[in-house]
């Protein structure tokens, strides 16, 4: 009898992480992914039943794979916080791991601006809890060799990769290498770019009296010659016919992740290459040119898929060489306004005391609701995306609208469910419209968005 009950156990503990993913695709050739963006989770998912959230529950467990960029960490408050954070200082129960595997998640991403919110011991035991339930994880590690490799799942038809990195941070979370007299520094696969900053001959000149005004011991005789750069404040200006700023890649950084994904084709069926930018271009639903250029040259590497997240919007979607690349796939989970605590520094910077309650910095913080995430209605809205390929060729992508709670007091929003009719047409129009500039047709059709792919 105690032997059949430990087989019992065993079988059902070896099988955990998979038992949810009962419903996936029947067909041996067709291969599909539920690719989501950010998960701030706090909370737990499983105790949840309504119709809208389920049927959501049943769309990523039906994916043969399920991926999410983890923007949390997990431990006890055993490390302390930096001096400073991604934004926020986030943290959660360690057991929110195994709910975003009751959902159905096979694989995240750890590269992003909270990874180092309690420095390398809080992100050691993040790494710690995802590996012991199950979280296949990339994007950090103890060098910045073991942060950018890839990390692989297996599935009952294919083996998928999973490179992460990130261009949005505080510098103490980079991973770092060691030429062997020092260790390697804990961290993050970076992705560092450079920005030039574009202006008129008017502004130009402005900035160059204000350079001159208030850095007088500066300004050098180069400056006052100068008719097309200088350099003021940290930024190098030139002169252009038009204000903008042009974002380029670190050609290292971009070499290095490209050396990963060049070895992860011949070691997987598919690869996914997720990266975390809040970078934009004018306004957030619309990337930085780096970020388009970094892409890019990951399908050219030979990427199957490419997955941003971090602005906390959608971004449009773009078919390069058939491959697809979602530039930012929003928020799946927000649910930063329930963490149980935050350091002495995020309270003094509202002037709030030692006698201050968590729910007086959120209040604070967000002037009851009156600005900030909470007004931001597209901070609400987003999609989880399901490109399906058969036999090895992308034929088809799907976009399932969800709804994280807008408008819904504290304790609801921050929760996907799938969006009602009304709602879901306006994400995809929206989505549409965003994803025009890069030639990409979205059509909404029964309640989704679909991308139907031409070979």
């Amino acid at each position: 009898m105690m032997k059949k009950l430990s087989l019992f156990f065993l079988t059902l503990l070896l099988g955990f992480s998979s038992i949810y993913k009962s419903n996936a695709q029947a067909n041996d050739d067709i291969f599909s992914m539920a690719l989501t963006g950010d998960a701030i989770i706090t909370r737990k998912l499983s105790v949840y039943n309504e119709p809208p959230f389920l049927e959501m529950i049943k769309i990523i467990r039906s994916a043969d794979v399920a991926f999410t960029n983890f923007e949390m960490l997990l431990h006890d408050y055993e490390p302390y916080p930096m001096h400073k954070s991604g934004g926020t200082y986030m943290r959660a129960e360690p057991s929110m791991a195994k709910e975003l595997i009751w959902a159905g998640f096979d694989i995240v991403s750890t590269a992003n601006n909270h990874t180092g919110d309690y420095g390398s011991e809080g992100m050691r035991l993040t790494l710690k809890y995802l590996n012991d339930y199950g979280l296949v994880n990339a994007g950090a590690g103890e060098s910045l060799e073991e942060a950018r490799e890839a990390k692989f799942i297996e599935t009952s038809k294919a083996r998928v990769a999973l490179i992460s990195c990130a261009s949005t941070f505080p510098d103490h979370s980079r991973a770092g290498t060691s030429r062997g007299d020092t260790n390697a520094r804990p961290g993050l696969s970076p992705l560092r770019f450079k920005s030039e900053f574009i202006i008129t001959k008017n502004h130009f000149d402005n900035i160059k009296k204000l350079k001159k005004a208030i850095e007088p011991f500066k300004f050098s005789k180069d400056d006052k010659n100068s008719l097309t750069e200088i350099n003021f404040s940290g930024r190098n200006y030139k002169v252009g016919s038009v204000n903008e700023v042009i974002t380029k890649t670190n050609k290292k950084d971009l070499k290095e992740i490209e050396r990963v994904v060049k070895s992860s084709i011949y070691m997987a069926d598919y690869t996914i290459v997720t990266i975390h930018a809040h970078e934009s271009n004018q306004k957030k639903s619309v990337p930085a040119k780096f970020l388009i250029e970094f892409s890019r040259k990951m399908v050219d590497a030979g990427a199957d898929v490419v997955v941003g997240h971090g602005p906390h919007v959608l971004r449009g979607v773009e078919i390069y060489k058939g491959k697809p690349i979602f530039y930012s796939l929003a928020n799946f989970m927000f649910q930063n306004e329930t963490l149980l605590r935050v350091p002495e520094e995020n309270y003094a910077k509202y002037d709030l005391g030692t006698e201050a309650q968590i729910n007086d910095w959120n209040s604070k913080r967000y002037a009851n609701d009156t600005r900030g995430f909470p007004t931001e209605r597209e901070i609400w809205e987003s999609v989880i995306a399901v490109p399906k390929w058969n036999k090895g060729n992308l034929f088809k992508i799907e976009l399932y609208p969800i709804s994280l709670g807008f408008g819904e007091k504290r304790t609801i929003r921050g929760r996907p469910m799938l969006a009602n009719k009304a709602l879901s047409k306006k994400i995809i129009n929206d989505l549409a419209e965003r994803s025009k500039p890069f030639g990409t047709k979205v059509e909404f059709k029964d309640g989704i968005g679909v991308i139907n792919i031409v070979n």
